[in-house]
């Protein structure tokens, strides 16, 4: 049993943590950089240490820092959230040589899977449909623009190691190969240490659809409704919804049996998701899988009932999973907005400052994730999420105008947030007969109307 669970993170996803943590009667720290010294997670956990200055490499990425910190004050457990070290199997490997439990799976799995290239080898021999592409990692230019020919135009150059969009180009003709293949080696190498790229065919405007699994170490693995992801600007979401209003019984029962099917095949234990691209003609091919916990996990939770953190702290304990896939019973729909401090005026310029006026929604349906308050600043170093916003309904009408509502009532005044784009995509005609896909923000980002 985990007695003292350290969090190695910061933001909302601590909080969420630190909240399993307290139902679960097991000890929080909280660890927070120098820009972090007020953050409510560092407030709110049991016990709290600073590790390091604000920059994230001096802090919450460095993982003899984490490690230090869980030593000093007896942690026996870390759990990572999402982001900085949740993906590092270095890190998994760091807290197995400490006698520390990583909540996810083990070292060799985060690292098979976070190759990006390997994991697609792994579902195709798997019988896992797969997009066209290479086998593997492609280091000469020569060989790559070969293979780009022979799969045809337009191909997607991606990052093995890649994630949220980083080392990752879209090349419509050959003429721009060379240019863009180098570009994504050189920022694949700067984000992940890593120049490992390979190819992949361009599916053109594809829904992004993932499914959320969990796996104990008894051999039971449960698979929950898909997750709608395709409202995305530069390959990272902003809008998530679940079930999707595009996927019937049929459809989902065949993703999520994939989705088991894939995860029992590589023996995987605790939370992990597979993303899916979803074409015109309703055939869907495995993208990647997540090893953690996602961002917009509450949609699942709020249809399902199931706490997924609290699951995946009991899996990396032994427990055996709370359901079976019969009791897992949805009810009605939700949706997620995450409101990042950008401002998409500006091309989603980030907008960090002073929080001089806030005020969070309530009423029937709604849940908010947050780490900020009136009087917060908003750091420059860290990733620009500042809350998530969660909307139930009894069905897809209900979640949609409760979410309308809210983000009318939600206040957030001294920076800028992505709020008004979410008003804007919620009374899209588009968005409203769920006819949309991963180009639908193309035209906003470019400064037209979405």
């Amino acid at each position: 049993m985990i007695k003292k669970l350290l969090i190695a993170n910061r933001g909302e996803i601590a909080l969420r943590v630190i909240r399993a943590c307290k139902e679960l009667g097991i000890t929080s720290v909280a660890v927070f950089s120098e820009a972090d010294k007020n953050a409510l997670h560092s407030l709110f956990a049991d016990e709290s240490i600073c590790i390091g200055k604000a920059e994230s490499t001096e802090s919450y990425l460095d993982p003899r820092q984490v490690i230090s910190a869980a030593v000093i004050t007896g942690a026996d457990g870390i759990h990572p959230g999402y982001g900085f070290l949740a993906e590092n199997p270095d890190f998994a490997e760091m807290c197995a040589s400490h006698n520390i439990k990583f909540i996810g799976p083990d070292q060799n799995m985060i690292r098979t899977m976070g190759n990006k290239s390997e994991a697609k080898r792994i579902m195709k021999s798997s019988g896992i449909p797969v997009i066209p592409g290479s086998e593997g990692i492609i280091t000469d230019e020569k060989e790559a623009l070969l293979f780009a020919e022979r799969i045809g135009f337009p191909v997607l150059i991606k990052a093995t190691a890649g994630g949220g969009g980083k080392g990752m180009r879209l090349v419509r003709e050959k003429k721009n190969f060379p240019e863009a293949f180098a570009m994504a080696q050189a920022e694949a190498q700067k984000a992940f240490n890593n120049p490992g790229v390979y190819i992949e065919k361009f599916i053109e405007n594809p829904r992004h659809i993932e499914v959320q699994l969990l796996a104990d170490s008894h051999g039971n693995i449960v698979a929950f409704p898909e997750r709608e992801c395709s409202i995305q600007r530069r390959h990272q979401k902003l809008v998530e919804e679940s079930p999707s209003p595009v996927v019937n019984e049929r459809l989902r029962d065949r993703l999520q049996k994939v989705a088991i099917k894939a995860a029992r095949n590589i023996r995987y234990e605790s939370a992990g998701t597979i993303e899916f691209l979803l074409d015109d003609e309703r055939n869907f091919y495995f993208m990647e899988m997540n090893t953690r916990i996602q961002v917009e996990h509450p949609i699942t939770e709020t249809i399902t009932g199931v706490d997924l953190v609290k699951e995946q702290i009991k899996i990396a304990m032994g427990e055996k999973l709370s359901c079976n896939q019969d009791e897992i019973l949805t009810r009605g729909h939700a949706i997620e907005c995450r409101i990042n401090a950008e401002d998409p005026e500006n091309n989603f310029a980030p907008s960090p400052g002073l929080i001089d006026g806030f005020h969070l929604p309530g009423g029937p349906g709604i849940r908010v994730d947050s780490h900020i308050y009136a009087g917060y600043t908003v750091p420059p170093h860290y990733d620009s999420l500042i809350a998530k916003l969660i909307s139930w309904g009894n069905n897809r009408q209900e979640a949609i105008k409760r979410m309308s509502r809210a983000l009318d009532e939600f206040i957030i005044s001294g920076i800028k947030t992505t709020i008004p784009l979410h008003k804007t995509v919620m009374n899209d005609e588009r968005f409203l007969k769920g006819n949309y896909n991963t180009s639908f923000l193309e035209a906003y980002s470019k400064g037209e109307s979405a």
